[in-house]
């Protein structure tokens, strides 16, 4: 009998400009391991046939991209529970057949951000964050950030604070739980949240983590209108974005001096999760450096 190579792919509508083949074999290419890793453009009205056709194929899994995340879902045998509170799937693995559904988003965005927790001083009372979106990325995000100080904006109102509740967000704290994106716009939102005019000195108590789960800064979207003068300037900000790799948003706060994570970082982050998934060996992240060089050439 004839052993195929272990195979996986990624599926979307369009897919062309995805950069999840060159991270799969790139890591396949340093692991010595004879496998393939391929685009598979799945119009939204063949999701259905497809899905079943992954084992028929010999496909290990497939990562899955816009706008198939939502629709994916119930196609399947079986959805684990990080996806399913999430409400969207971004891996789905065939295992014995069965179809399976997982997000690997939340793990790979917390990774480097918690790299960054780690680096603040030991003596503020708390880590206060600031999510902004309220789609798929920014549930990811309210996932992996449960329990924590977070305040959710959004363009809708309504559906900020839908976010904030159902992820537990906020902690009834005095800063609230969400809130209007456009008041990130000017400073005066920081009066009415703080307290704190905004020609004095902020008293460093607390962390301040900024986190862009919307599209906006993106090539081709308007940039992210955030006012970041109220933020102190040991701010971690974090930008989902990764085309281009330097939004105004990343390029603002490091002209502040703040610490920032761009996109590629949660991108790499969450493939490495989904490479295990389909070829049973852990992503050789010791290449990271050299991997980013050729994502960015």
């Amino acid at each position: 009998m004839t052993v195929l190579p272990p195979s996986a792919g990624v599926i979307g509508w369009p897919v062309a400009h995805s950069k999840s083949p060159l991270i799969h074999r790139f890591w396949l290419a340093k692991l010595g391991i004879d496998g393939e890793y391929g685009r598979f453009p799945v119009h939204p009205d063949n999701l259905g046939a497809a899905i079943p056709a992954l084992p028929k194929l010999g496909l290990r899994g497939v990562n899955v991209t816009v706008p198939h995340k939502v629709a994916v879902m119930p196609h399947l045998d079986r959805i684990d529970d990080t996806a399913t509170r999430i409400g969207a799937v971004n891996t789905v693995v065939v295992d014995n057949g069965d179809i399976i559904g997982f997000n690997t988003d939340a793990v790979g965005f917390f990774a480097p951000l918690q790299g960054a927790m780690d680096d603040f001083p030991a003596d503020r009372i708390a880590t206060l964050i600031t999510l902004i979106g309220t789609g798929g990325a920014a549930r990811a995000v309210a996932s992996a950030l449960g329990g924590m100080e977070v305040t959710v904006y959004g363009r809708d109102p309504g559906k900020a604070a839908e976010l904030a509740d159902s992820f537990g967000l906020g902690g009834g704290s005095a800063y609230g739980s969400s809130g209007d994106l456009a008041d990130l716009a000017n400073a005066t939102w920081y009066d009415k949240i703080a307290g704190t005019p905004l020609d004095d000195k902020v008293d460093q108590r607390y962390n301040k983590v900024i986190v862009n789960a919307t599209s906006l800064g993106m090539t081709g979207q308007p940039a992210l209108a955030i006012d970041l003068r109220p933020y102190p300037d040991d701010t971690v900000v974090y930008d989902l974005v990764y085309a281009p790799l330097e939004t105004p948003l990343l390029a603002a706060a490091r002209a502040r001096g703040m610490r920032t994570i761009d996109g590629l970082q949660m991108l790499v982050g969450q493939a490495a999760v989904a490479f295990e998934l389909f070829f049973s060996h852990p992503a050789p992240r010791d290449h990271d450096a050299e991997l980013r060089r050729l994502l960015t050439a």
